[in-house]
């Protein structure tokens, strides 16, 4: 009886989420409390674990030490990128043909962005309302560390560029770093200055809003798509609302399970399937990567509540302390029901 009676009592303390069990319920609730599980996470398809990241899910299907009925089945019939699993082996096939992405070249669009000659904003792109920014830097400063902008492209979700340009910068240039850049010093003596292109690519960002009153996501003002936006806004001296920013060096489910930032260069091999970032660099490139794992991320299909994040004001009691008794006695069920997500999961994006 005792031991049926323990049994029991796990599996009742067991989080309905990472399947994580605890002594007490009390330890469980505060797992909740603090885990943040929610809708949104990245989810087993086979024994539908959440997991925090894209990475956590990897380990868990093909990792060094995976679950093994998990890696039996993911080996069959799962895809390697975006880590669905489907019905059969032909399924995966025919969604592999869709999911591979290759690096393309995207024909006179892309040589123009090698050639860097589009520096007007394409008037036929008023429209568009998500952007990706990608720069390249030059080094300043006495060792050549400094990091200062010259180039600069802005793309739209079908991938054809807005604006691209070599930038002025303030500064002297010191290393042009040649080899990743492929920027010689004739490149910049007659580009556009600094502060020039910031306007430009502020004034389209904000589409009409002043930037001081941007604070929804159902205003004109358009989302800013890139990855380590916060040193290319520093570079470019601009200020951008956080609200409207995605980028992918921060977003929870494409970090390593450390929760530091995966390379763009890692995240386009191993979610779309192909290499960037060899040789020279391209800002072009950057910006479609950026783009289409945002689109690839955006595209998840999740159960969306009224009020998904656990900031907002309707969901900040749901695991208040002075509820504690009341949590207890809840089911793990129950409690992953009212657990809301602590970060903008992009698929809200499409409401």
């Amino acid at each position: 009886m005792d031991g049926r009676y323990e049994s029991s009592e796990n599996l009742r303390n067991k989080c309905a989420a990472c399947y994580r069990q605890f002594n007490k319920m009390e330890h469980l609730v505060e797992h909740m409390r603090i885990s943040y599980h929610s809708n949104h996470e990245p989810v087993c398809g086979i024994c539908q674990k959440h997991c925090r990241s894209f990475e956590s899910l990897r380990e868990h299907l093909i990792g060094p030490l995976p679950k093994a009925e998990c890696e039996r089945v993911f080996k069959e019939r799962g895809c390697d990128l975006c880590l669905t699993i489907f019905s059969s082996r032909y399924g995966v096939q025919l969604h592999r043909e869709k999911c591979q992405f290759s690096r393309g070249n995207n024909g006179l669009i892309y040589r123009m962005a090698n050639l860097g000659i589009q520096d007007e904003l394409r008037i036929d792109n008023t429209r568009a309302k998500t952007v990706s920014l990608a720069c390249k830097m030059v080094g300043g400063g006495t060792d050549g560390s400094l990091d200062l902008c010259a180039r600069v492209c802005l793309t739209d979700e079908y991938e054809k560029i807005i604006f691209q340009t070599y930038v002025k910068p303030h500064l002297q240039v010191t290393n042009y770093r040649y080899e990743t850049t492929g920027i010689r010093p004739e490149y910049l003596r007659d580009a556009m200055p600094l502060r020039q292109v910031q306007r430009k690519i502020q004034d389209y960002l904000c589409n009409g809003e002043p930037i001081w009153q941007i604070r929804t996501r159902g205003g004109k003002a358009r989302i800013l798509i890139g990855h380590g936006l916060d040193h290319d806004l520093k570079c470019l001296e601009m200020e951008y609302p956080e609200i409207l920013i995605r980028d992918t060096a921060k977003y929870p489910p494409l970090m390593k399970t450390s929760k530091l930032s995966n390379s763009l260069k890692y995240l386009t091999k191993a979610y779309l399937g192909y290499d960037i970032q060899t040789g020279i660099q391209e800002p072009y490139e950057d910006c479609v990567a950026t783009m289409r794992l945002y689109i690839r991320m955006r595209a998840q299909a999740h159960k969306v509540e009224d009020y998904p994040m656990a900031s907002d004001p309707q969901n900040r009691n749901n695991f208040a302390s002075r509820r504690q008794s009341e949590l207890e006695r809840m089911s793990p069920q129950k409690m992953l029901e009212i657990s809301r997500s602590d970060y903008f999961c992009w698929c809200l994006d499409k409401k």
